[in-house]
């Protein structure tokens, strides 16, 4: 690492104290995580660029906190600094206790809270207030019903009510059933296809029903 990167925020660069992983480092990571819990990761290797662009390219730098759930090594997380998402901006939740750690070593302004995401609420975590759009990365497939629905509707109470969600699946359809997405309101939208991820990968948008 030669020097500090630089993250665009608004007309201005503003310099970030941040410590970005090396491409070996966040492999390193990775595959103890995985080999820790594989259903908590349900993935072979980290995403990619051309996942992180796509699955972030809704984030408005402005449009308040942004919530990303199961945040690994923080691919998600550079993308939208690099976007110009301010740093203090951010409520970063992983459950794994090295990748928050390293979260919060690369992300000194951001919120990190080591919980489970289905766990989260507002009464018991003040950092989501003002949340106005969400991230998510995790294994949505691996996940039951009733983890969905206790997830979904933690986010929702904490976001504005024009906020979204954004996720990704390996799959051929939507992770979340028609059920459960009609039980807390939500409607699901296929936004991209990101074939030269590893995996390749599906972005989907969650929203509110009208």
């Amino acid at each position: 690492m030669h020097s500090t990167p630089s993250y665009k925020t608004g007309a201005q660069h503003k310099s970030v104290p941040t410590s970005p992983m090396t491409w070996l480092q966040e492999r390193k990571q990775f595959v103890r995580a995985l080999l820790s819990n594989p259903a908590a990761i349900g993935a072979v290797a980290p995403s990619g660029a051309a996942l992180a662009a796509a699955i972030t390219a809704s984030i408005q730098p402005k449009a308040g906190k942004v919530l990303e759930l199961g945040c690994g090594t923080g691919v998600f997380t550079r993308e939208m600094l690099r976007k110009g998402v301010a740093p203090s901006s951010l409520v970063l939740v992983e459950q794994d206790s090295e990748m928050s750690s390293s979260l919060r070593t690369q992300f000194p302004e951001a919120a990190v809270l080591q919980v489970s995401a289905q766990d989260l609420s507002r009464h018991s975590h003040p950092e989501l207030n003002g949340i106005g759009a969400a991230i998510c990365g995790l294994p949505l497939r691996n996940m039951s019903g009733a983890l969905h629905h206790k997830l979904l509707t933690a986010v929702f109470e904490a976001m504005h009510p024009g906020g979204s969600m954004h996720f990704f699946t390996y799959g051929v359809r939507c992770p979340i059933s028609s059920s459960v997405l009609d039980d807390c309101g939500l409607l699901a939208r296929r936004e991209r296809f990101v074939p030269l991820n590893l995996p390749p990968a599906s972005v989907y948008r969650l929203h509110r029903r009208a």
